[in-house]
């Protein structure tokens, strides 16, 4: 029965839902959330006491607080917080993740923001998943025999429901030794390559030494925010056309990146509300049209999007999105001249250390009203200067006065996910 929805998933995805238009798109966003609402009054204790009184764009926000709080009640399926964070957990100490609850995938997430997540996927919702990464991530033309390696911080049955001789799955544990994940990897030789942006470096430094042969068809970032420099160094290493992008987190699998290059939101079976913080940036309010077992509904990420202003040459009708800047949280809030508070995206900031020179590991962390520290990977009169002078010039031209900056050595810190730019000064905003 796996097998048959997977391939059902996977055929409607890749053939028989193109939503062309945008009419489309909304017409079965409309059909879909009806029928999900009905099903939430009915099996979620949560949803069904909120429904009583509110319409779907009166229903509260969710967030990661709020489902971990609200867990039992959110659930549709029966399974207590307690049994399935127990169980993530002992499989996250072990280092081993073929233990489900019955029929059900768990597991944790930390996401960029640090705080820890669960979740629970049906069967039914995991085949639909690997049905629908698979017709979006597969090239075109190139369907069989495809030996795709994962480095995650956390495998699961999720990942490895299709493996055979059509597909194949391999876990690389990125807690591991990474010589050994090497070895192993040039064994494999990978067809796709799918790892976060720290781990796609470290393979692309290998392949430059000559320590590792690898030509993978398609390679995807995941996991972790996508710097402009990351993307160029790993695209001109392992000798790509471009580097493509899977958005998945805790709340779902969100966005991919398109034939074209370009990201397009999943809103086959997603909405997606807008926060907007500027006249193109917004932050995400998610509510998956189709997973049912953990409902994620109007779910604030505290992302960055940056949507696109001339529509996807591919043809298809899903918004497309220039840039997944990262956290909300993380972007710096610096004194202007004239006295106002003044926002720094993540990736403003980061497009501008492009110009430094004298590095290659950075990291910025704003740590007080008008104090940056900003770690590198080595520390001399050229690279300070270099990027104290384009730091400057950034801050300038946005019309912020200059805040005090100290040079730290960069530090890398494998255990958790890769951030350029961290706002650890209070809670403040724009």
């Amino acid at each position: 029965m796996g097998r048959l929805r997977i391939l059902r998933e996977f055929t409607a995805v890749r053939w028989f839902r193109p939503l062309r238009t945008r009419r489309a798109v909304e017409r079965r966003q409309r059909r879909l959330l009806a029928a999900h609402l009905r099903f939430l009054r009915r099996r979620s204790p949560y949803f069904r006491d909120q429904l009583r009184s509110r319409s779907f764009v009166e229903l509260p926000f969710m967030d990661k607080s709020l489902m971990m709080e609200r867990f039992d009640e959110i659930s549709t399926v029966g399974i207590a917080k307690e049994d399935a964070l127990a169980l993530a957990l002992a499989n996250e100490r072990a280092r081993e993740f073929d233990a489900d609850l019955g029929s059900h995938s768990v597991g944790l997430s930390s996401g960029t923001s640090g705080h820890r997540g669960l979740f629970v996927v049906s069967a039914a919702e995991r085949d639909a998943w690997v049905g629908t990464v698979l017709a979006r991530t597969l090239p075109r033309g190139a369907l069989l025999g495809h030996r795709i390696a994962l480095f995650l911080r956390a495998d699961n049955t999720l990942y490895e429901s299709v493996g055979s001789r059509v597909v194949s799955f391999r876990y690389f544990d990125v807690f591991a030794d990474m010589a050994d994940n090497l070895a192993r990897l040039r064994d494999y030789r990978p067809t796709i390559l799918v790892a976060p942006p720290s781990v796609l470096r470290l393979i692309a430094r290998a392949v430059d030494a000559g320590e590792l042969e690898l030509r993978p068809r398609k390679v995807y970032s995941v996991a972790e925010v996508l710097e402009l420099a990351d993307e160029q160094r790993i695209v001109r290493s392992l000798k790509q056309d471009r580097l493509h992008q899977l958005y998945q987190c805790t709340e779902g699998f969100l966005a991919h990146t398109c034939e074209q290059g370009v990201i397009h939101l999943n809103e086959d079976n997603i909405l997606v509300e807008r926060e907007m913080l500027d006249d193109v940036r917004f932050t995400p309010i998610v509510t998956d049209l189709r997973r049912r077992a953990q409902p994620i509904v109007r779910y604030r990420l505290g992302d960055v999007l940056r949507e696109c202003s001339d529509p996807c040459p591919c043809g298809s009708a899903l918004t497309a999105i220039e840039r997944i800047e990262g956290r909300e949280g993380d972007t710096l809030v610096l004194r202007g001249q004239d006295g106002r508070s003044i926002p720094v995206f993540a990736d403003v900031i980061t497009r501008a250390l492009l110009y430094a020179e004298g590095f290659d590991e950075y990291r910025i962390r704003q740590i007080g009203d008008a104090q940056l520290e900003i770690a590198l990977d080595r520390l001399d009169d050229g690279s300070v200067g270099s990027v104290r002078s384009e730091v400057h010039a950034l801050l300038d031209r946005l019309g912020c006065e200059r805040p005090e900056i100290s040079f730290v050595e960069y530090v890398n810190d494998g255990s958790a996910k890769l951030r350029r730019v961290v706002q650890e000064w209070g809670e403040r905003r724009w």
